[in-house]
């Protein structure tokens, strides 16, 4: 299929699917008139792709996960350094959780409000 319609089936522009090609997400093949050629697969790489950057994750860190990922959610079978991958991000999350809410405190503070 060609990105205008890849683009329609996952709502996502063709601008930011050629961002996931440069950034090693997403997988084109060119046609001989140079053009953009996806399989079906595509479209779930790119609901893949959505997902993991839904919960915050970057696209180096997506780049490394997707071939454990399975399912539009999406799930994952348990690949080498995935947990790893997995806990470092959360350790990454707990962080800016527990500096915002020291930001919030000392805001809150200023205020007079608990």
């Amino acid at each position: 299929m060609l990105i205008g319609e890849l683009s329609r089936r996952t709502g996502v522009s063709p601008r930011l699917l050629r961002y996931y090609e440069a950034q090693g997400l997403l997988d084109a093949r060119r046609g001989p008139n140079g053009y953009r050629d996806y399989d079906e697969d595509s479209v779930l790489t790119v609901r893949q792709v959505r997902a993991l950057l839904n919960a915050g994750l970057s696209t180096e860190v997506i780049r490394s996960l997707l071939p454990c990922a399975r399912g539009e959610r999406p799930e994952f079978d348990m690949c080498v350094d995935l947990r790893a991958i997995l806990d470092r991000e959360l350790a990454a999350v707990d962080e800016r959780i527990d500096g915002l809410r020291r930001s919030r405190s000392t805001l809150a503070g200023y205020l007079g409000k608990p």
